[in-house]
C-alpha cells in the first residue's frame, strides 16, 4: 500500500494549518518548554539558599541600614520552607530557561519562515533574551527602594514581622512583570516582520500603547508606588519608539521589495513579442 506523500511547500504556499494542528502544535511546543523550565529548577534546587538570601536582602537589609526598625520574615506553617524552595526553584527554572522558552514561543508564533527568514529567529532570541533578564535585573535594582519606602510608614519603635509567602509573591510577581513588559516590543517587531501589524497601524493606536504601557507599570508597581511606575513605563515608552522604528524600515524595505517585483512584472507584459522568421 502506498504511503501518503507529506504535503510540500508548493503545494501549500502560505503553510496554513488546520486547527487541530495548531492545537497540536500548542501543546508540543508547551511540554517542550516546560521540560527546560523544570531542568532549570532542578538547578535551582541546588542554588536555593543563595537565591533566597539574595530576595530576601532588600527587606533584610532595611534593619541594617535603620537600627530603629526591627525587620523580620516569618513562616508561619509547617510546609511553607518547602513551599517556598518549590516556589524559587520554578522562577529560577524560568529565568535560566528564558532562551529556551522563548524560542519554543516565537516557532509557534511563526512556524512557515522561509530559509532567508530564518535570520529572523536569531534576532528574536538576541534581543528578547536580554530584555527579559534586564527586565528583571530592572525589577530587583528598584525593588529595595519599594521596600524602604514602604517600611518608612512605620511608627516609631514598632517592628515588622513580614510574611514569607507574600513577601515571596510580591516580589516574584514584580521581577516577572518587569521581565515579560520588556518583551513586548520585541512582539511588535516580530508581528511586523510577518506582515500583521504594520508601522502605520501602531502609530495610529499610539494613545492606548501608552496607556496599555502606563496601566502595565501600574500593576507591577508594588502599592502606590509612583516611583516604580515611572522606572517601568519609561524603559518601555523608548522601546516601543525604537519598535515603530524598525517596524518603518521594514515596511519601506518591504514596499520597496514589491515595487521592484510590479514593475518586473509591467517589463514582462510590455516586452514585444519576437517578429516570425519568413
Amino acid at each position: 500500500m502506498a504511503r501518503a506523500k507529506k504535503p510540500r511547500r508548493r503545494d501549500n504556499p502560505e503553510a496554513q494549518m488546520r486547527l487541530g494542528a495548531h492545537l497540536r502544535e500548542l501543546r508540543n511546543r508547551f511540554f517542550i518548554a516546560l521540560i527546560f523550565i523544570v531542568l532549570g529548577a532542578v538547578g535551582g534546587f541546588f542554588l536555593y539558599q543563595p537565591l533566597t538570601s539574595l530576595l530576601f536582602e532588600p527587606v533584610l537589609s532595611v534593619g541594617e541600614i535603620s537600627p530603629d526598625k526591627r525587620v523580620e520574615i516569618v513562616y508561619d506553617s509547617v510546609g511553607m520552607p518547602l513551599e517556598m524552595m518549590i516556589r524559587v526553584s520554578l522562577f529560577f527554572g524560568l529565568v535560566i530557561s528564558a532562551p529556551f522558552w522563548l524560542y519554543q514561543v516565537w516557532a509557534f508564533v511563526v512556524p512557515a519562515l522561509r530559509k532567508k527568514e530564518k535570520r529572523y529567529t536569531l534576532g528574536f532570541l538576541a534581543a528578547a533574551v536580554p530584555l527579559f533578564l534586564g527586565g528583571i535585573a530592572l525589577g530587583y535594582w528598584i525593588l529595595p527602594q519599594a521596600v524602604r519606602m514602604f517600611l518608612t510608614f512605620n511608627p516609631p519603635d514598632t517592628s515588622n514581622l513580614i510574611n514569607a509567602n507574600f513577601y515571596m509573591t510580591f516580589v516574584l510577581n514584580l521581577l516577572l512583570a518587569f521581565g515579560i513588559a520588556m518583551i513586548l516590543p520585541v512582539v511588535l517587531v516580530g508581528l511586523n516582520m510577518m506582515g500583521i501589524l504594520s508601522a502605520k497601524q501602531i502609530i495610529k493606536h499610539w494613545r492606548i500603547t501608552v496607556f496599555l504601557i502606563a496601566l502595565i507599570s501600574a500593576l507591577a508597581a508594588p502599592g502606590s508606588d509612583i516611583f516604580t511606575m515611572f522606572y517601568l513605563a519609561i524603559p518601555l515608552v523608548l522601546l516601543f519608539a525604537i519598535a515603530t522604528g524598525l517596524a518603518a524600515l521594514n515596511d519601506r524595505r518591504r514596499a520597496k521589495r514589491l515595487a521592484a517585483m510590479v514593475g518586473q512584472e509591467d517589463d514582462l507584459e510590455q516586452a514585444t513579442p519576437l517578429e516570425e522568421l519568413p
